[in-house]
């Protein structure tokens, strides 16, 4: 489990698990996201809860990951502009540590 920082000053927090980890992996659902000049506004935490909402919605199979994902994180009460960042952060964070154990693995 993992906590992410959801205001500058610190004050509140919001829980990542492993699995929302893999969620956002599994759906690549930060590929795309943020536009050309690299800034994470309130505009980018919409197209991602709107990209989220229609991948819920095209999908014939089971969305569980992703309500939960949607549940715990992307609606939490406290997500907004600078919870996303942090958010991105941890996932950037947490691909380089999954690329590291995968290289591990080969050389051993």
């Amino acid at each position: 489990m993992y906590t992410i920082q959801a205001n500058l000053s610190g004050t509140r927090c919001i829980s990542v698990s492993e699995e929302n980890l893999q969620t956002i992996e599994r759906h690549a659902l930060f590929r795309h996201l943020i536009d050309s000049n690299g800034i994470v506004d309130e505009g980018v935490l919409e197209k991602l809860r709107l990209n989220v909402r229609s991948l819920i919605a095209s999908q014939s199979d089971d969305a569980k990951d992703l309500l939960d994902l949607c549940i715990d994180v992307i609606y939490h009460r406290d997500m907004k502009a600078f919870g996303l960042q942090q958010l991105i952060k941890l996932y950037l964070a947490w691909i380089s540590d999954q690329e590291e154990e995968e290289e591990e693995e080969e050389e051993a």
